[in-house]
């Protein structure tokens, strides 16, 4: 419900929404297909499987993208530590500033 909610905002400022998508497989195939993400939004967990592989390639493909998780900070890969991150429960328009802040900062 929370992606439907986000997604509905985002198209309502403006934005073109690829996903959502509900695994870390689809979001893989969506980043391998011909549109180009300007940013992401990306749950640490997809379907029970950590999605550290997509966050893997969005920063290979150089696509801004934040964390939406429940886990605390000191639970993910330091590696990621750099990523910005809204903790659940999240607020739509939280979400909606931060990818906004983060998609202008490149």
């Amino acid at each position: 419900m929370l992606a439907d909610d986000l997604r509905h905002e985002l198209e309502g400022s403006g934005a073109m929404v690829l996903g959502p998508v509900p695994d870390v497989e689809g979001a893989l195939a969506l980043l391998a297909g011909e549109s180009k993400a300007d940013g992401a939004v990306l749950d640490i967990n997809l379907g029970g499987e950590a999605s550290y592989r997509v966050a893997d390639e969005l920063l290979r493909c150089e696509v801004p993208f934040l964390f939406t998780t429940g886990y605390d900070r000191l639970a993910i890969p330091e590696w990621y530590q750099h990523i910005a991150r809204c903790q659940k429960p999240v607020r739509v328009a939280s979400v909606r500033d931060t990818v906004g802040r983060i998609i202008h900062e490149e």
